[in-house]
């Protein structure tokens, strides 16, 4: 398979190439060159299978030509250790919990994946006798990317990861979980938000005497090893939807800031996967939702919000959507929807949904939540994604809801650990000496 940029400027890549580099030499992002739509049977059969074995199909269709079956199959099943279930909050809304990986966030899918993916390429690179030595994985985060990659990443040979992530504007929890690791793993803490960090890792890329220097790749959801994975539990839900008999009218909700999630659940509706329609929600940072009303995408400086993971103010995987649907924003307003809260909403909606059903929203599930309540029609059935746990966010989530949530065994290990991490300014020299003298 070759992927192209949608910049379409820069030379046609091979899988391996678009994962090690991230991001083309146009600063396009890489998108595969065909979809393959995956046989009816499958779709039939979908509700009778596991979640491994779900993912092993999709995992074949979109890497399947450029790893080998047995390779591929055991990269993907090393990622998916941990269940993904759709949990049922009232008679016509279900949360699918993606916090029940080792970080409590839905980028452990993405990230773990890409992680076994890029040892998998580093490896045999060594074995053919690439001298340029190790990858170098740069990462900006607003908040559980960079844990969740760091500790995909974590004790990988050959592989070092640098996460940027705003200094003051992630969870304490967040923050805890990618900067007490140490060993491959570095921290850098941007005096800026998580626009300026994005900023600097696309630069970084774009700057030859830095790439001369060392190899760089990126594990944001710019990577198509990031993003594409992610369309696995969106098959896994619509299967366990099936199996209940609500899959028939099912619209799926999906919390978006960098929008790379979203954006591989609609590859998988490429592929066949009969979701009827999506939802994208947004905090205040509603430029998506601006760009369905008016057909204007207008980037802006994020808004710093109480869901903190979707301060994004200049969505990358837009160009990725815009590129799917051939730029036709009538095409895209039918098959997504777009909604927008303010930070006052997220409160509200956490704190009514718990007293009406007992079910624990974290501010970023509350968006999808509220999304459902408000645009549901008749016969539909929602799934919104619940993309992290309430716990990583427990300052907020406790003066918001008057409880004391319950910190989980994985998270309270992090917060033992001791932080290490560099203060760093937001300007690209300072950033680039830094790993110049690295």
């Amino acid at each position: 398979m070759q992927y192209y940029s949608t910049n379409q400027q820069a030379p046609m890549a091979t899988l391996e190439k678009a994962v090690v580099k991230g991001l083309a030499e146009d600063r396009g992002l890489y998108m595969p060159e065909r979809i393959k739509a995956l046989p009816q049977s499958f779709f039939d059969n979908i509700h009778q299978l596991t979640f491994r074995e779900i993912a092993c199909e999709v995992a074949d269709a979109f890497f399947g030509e450029d790893v080998p079956r047995e390779d591929l199959h055991k990269i993907v099943c090393d990622t998916l250790s941990f269940d993904v279930p759709a949990v049922r909050v009232t008679d016509r809304i279900y949360s699918l919990e993606l916090f029940h990986g080792p970080t409590l966030a839905f980028k452990d899918v993405g990230a773990r994946f890409m992680a076994r993916l890029l040892g998998y390429f580093n490896a045999k690179g060594q074995q053919a006798g690439d001298a340029k030595g190790r990858v170098n994985v740069l990462v900006a985060t607003s908040g559980d990317t960079g844990s969740a990659v760091a500790n995909g990443f974590l004790g990988v040979p050959g592989i070092h990861v640098y996460v940027l992530y705003p200094k003051g504007k992630v969870s304490p929890i967040q923050e805890c979980q990618f900067t007490t690791l140490g060993q491959n793993i570095t921290a850098l803490e941007v005096d800026g938000v998580f626009d300026d960090c994005q900023a600097l890792v696309k630069s970084a890329f774009m700057d030859a005497e830095l790439n001369a220097h060392m190899k760089l790749t990126s594990a944001n959801s710019i990577n198509v090893a990031r993003f594409l994975p992610q369309s696995f539990y969106y098959f896994y839900a619509y299967a366990q939807m099936k199996k209940l008999g609500l899959a028939d009218e099912l619209v799926v909700c999906v919390p978006s800031g960098n929008f790379g999630n979203i954006c591989s659940a609609l590859f998988g509706v490429k592929m066949g996967l009969p979701i009827k329609r999506f939802i994208a929600a947004n905090n205040a940072n509603d430029i998506f939702y601006n760009y369905l009303q008016t057909g204007r995408y207008e980037p802006k400086a994020s808004v710093q919000t109480i869901a903190n993971a979707m301060d994004v103010g200049d969505p990358s995987n837009f160009a990725r959507i815009y590129e799917l649907y051939h730029k036709d924003h009538a095409a895209i307003c039918r098959d997504i929807s777009g909604a927008t809260y303010s930070d006052e909403q997220i409160a509200q909606t956490m704190r009514e949904c718990l007293e009406q059903t007992g079910y624990q929203l974290d501010p970023h599930g509350a968006c999808g939540y509220r999304a459902l309540q408000e645009g549901l029609r008749e016969q539909e059935t929602g799934i919104f994604l619940e993309t992290a746990h309430p716990a990583k966010f427990k300052g907020v989530v406790d003066s918001i809801c008057g409880g004391d949530v319950a910190i989980p065994e994985k998270l309270a290990a992090f917060m033992k650990g001791q932080k290490q991490s560099v203060e760093i300014g937001k300007d690209f020299e300072g950033f680039k000496k830094f790993l110049m003298n690295e």
